[in-house]
């Protein structure tokens, strides 16, 4: 598998949907939204964009399966499987916050081997594929350097729709904004980790998760010399819906601070 070659035409692909969603992002209308639970809202923009993703990937590795956010196809796949959120920010290309991006991460035997993140409004494509560094636009990145909370900023992701831990995540947001130079909540999480993978965020940290959300940008984090964990430590993020992202340096701390305040 020539996963350079692959990660290219995913580029592609992604580039390809990302002209329709900023397209579209140009006429929406509010009245063309759906709700599929408390706050999570959906749109034909979501699921039109999935479904162009879904019909071009599946051209370049036909027996892959998806996991996919708005289940434009559930096929299994024994080797190869294709995460995707077709616009990770929904609630912001709805109100017109421009901060929003489409998410593709290709695992391998239950392993990442691609992953891309492609801000669109920007047009700042963060992508790295087996074997890589990771990228921005060409350029190689890596995570910061920064040792400690007070030279850092975080980024977090409020809860929506699952309040059973509000209590200890204020805390530990009461906590973390007296030591470091802020912290930040875009509304994208596969944002969040690109950023921190080329140095931008120091640590990012979220509970109640999806997969499609963080598939592509923890490899990509990963690739530019941070660290993901869940909430215990392990590698287990995807499947717990929780995350740790930090550059490695910081990692400890942030365990330390979480700790404080949530009993795993």
């Amino acid at each position: 598998m020539d996963y350079e070659l692959l990660c290219n035409k995913v580029i592609s692909i992604v580039r390809l949907t990302a002209n329709f969603i900023r397209k579209e992002a140009l006429q929406f209308d509010l009245d063309k939204i759906e709700y599929k639970g408390l706050n999570d809202m959906v749109s034909y923009v979501d699921k039109t964009a999935e479904e162009k993703l879904v019909l071009n990937l599946e051209k370049l590795l036909p027996d892959a399966g998806f996991l996919t956010e708005e289940k434009t196809s559930t096929k299994k796949g024994k080797t190869y499987t294709w995460i995707i959120d077709p616009l990770d920010g929904t609630t912001n290309f709805i109100h017109g916050i421009p901060t929003f991006a489409i998410s593709v991460a290709l695992y391998e035997e239950g392993k990442p081997v691609i992953g891309v993140v492609y801000e669109i409004n920007r047009g700042e494509m963060f992508y790295s594929y087996k074997g890589g560094p990771a990228f921005l636009n060409r350029k190689e990145i890596h995570v910061s350097v920064n040792p400690d909370y007070k030279s850092s900023l975080l980024a977090t992701g409020f809860p929506f729709y699952e309040f059973d831990k509000q209590p200890e995540y204020l805390n530990l947001l009461s906590d973390l904004m007296k030591k470091c130079h802020g912290i930040r909540r875009i509304g994208a999480a596969a944002v969040d980790l690109a950023y921190l993978a080329c140095g931008r965020f120091d640590a990012y940290f979220e509970y109640t998760i999806q997969p499609w959300d963080i598939a592509a940008g923890c490899f990509i984090v990963e690739q530019a010399g941070g660290e993901v964990f869940d909430f215990n430590g392990q590698k287990d993020y995807l499947a717990k819906k929780e995350i740790v992202a930090t550059n490695g340096l910081l990692t400890q701390a942030l365990f330390e601070s979480i700790n404080k305040h949530f009993k795993n």
